[in-house]
């Protein structure tokens, strides 16, 4: 049942996310991708410190272990950004990509390294999660659910900007569909990975929680906070925050049900 769960839980995640790119070209994000980016935001923030990190100090594990963890993964996905395998992609009201500092608003310039970069960090990116849902999964069904909920937020603004990026370097619709599909098919192979890597291993699962809870983090504070405070429109500003708070309000609601 739980593997079920996790195969479920990941290849929504995928269909999701191609979905999400086909809504770019239907045109969607002009003005509901800022948005999604906030409510992403406040998803990730609140899974994190209300959920995730809450049910791994449960465990029993001494803190003083859990936060060298926290810390540990937080630098570790710092290093992994710097050489590239972790990259987050979004685009903004006009369809930018913001983490293309080489080649900056120039999309005819995207050349085919980028596309290269871009399907091996979003593939690799896609295995951890993956491992990173199964360890959830396996500690708690509603934790896992939760954790996927949070994938899926932060998935939807990457992959659109992700399949912008393929779209520039001169793909074709179909194909940069097919590149976005094939590389969100790694979250699977992470996820059976985690589950038969992790399965009667209790002991490693408040940790693998804990790096898990380092990802969401890093995510929201180094990539999509920046993005919201740098937003030059007052009104998109204010309808980001309610939908950052609206994200909260989600997590928080469910954490009350699930009685944490």
């Amino acid at each position: 049942m739980t593997l079920l769960s996790i195969l479920a839980a990941t290849l929504a995640g995928g269909l999701l996310s191609v979905i999400a790119a086909g809504l770019l070209i239907a045109g969607f994000p002009q003005r509901w991708l800022p948005r999604l980016v906030g409510f992403a935001t406040g998803v990730l923030l609140a899974v994190a410190l209300l959920d995730v990190l809450p049910e791994a100090f449960e465990s029993g594990v001494e803190a003083h272990a859990l936060f060298v963890t926290l810390l540990a993964g937080l630098l570790g996905f710092y290093g992994l950004e710097r050489i590239a395998l972790w990259r987050h992609a979004h685009v903004d009201e006009e369809g930018h990509d913001h983490h293309c500092p080489n080649h900056g608003h120039h999309h005819h310039a995207v050349g085919s390294h980028t596309v290269v970069s871009v399907l091996i960090g979003d593939g690799f990116h896609n295995l951890v999660d993956g491992v990173l849902l199964a360890a959830a999964f396996l500690t708690d069904p509603v934790l896992g659910w939760s954790t996927a909920f949070a994938v899926i937020a932060h998935e939807v603004p990457q992959e659109a900007g992700d399949f912008a990026i393929l779209r520039a370097a001169g793909m074709s619709t179909r194909r940069a569909l097919l590149w976005n599909g094939v590389s969100s098919l790694a979250s699977i192979a992470g996820g059976l990975l985690g589950y038969f890597a992790l399965s009667g291993m209790e002991g490693l699962l408040p940790y693998i929680l804990t790096v898990a809870a380092a990802s969401f983090l890093y995510i929201a504070i180094s990539d999509l906070l920046p993005m919201l405070r740098h937003e030059p429109h007052r009104h998109t500003s204010i309808w980001q925050t309610v939908a950052l708070l609206a994200g909260i309000a989600v997590i928080a609601l469910g954490s009350l049900g699930h009685g944490h």
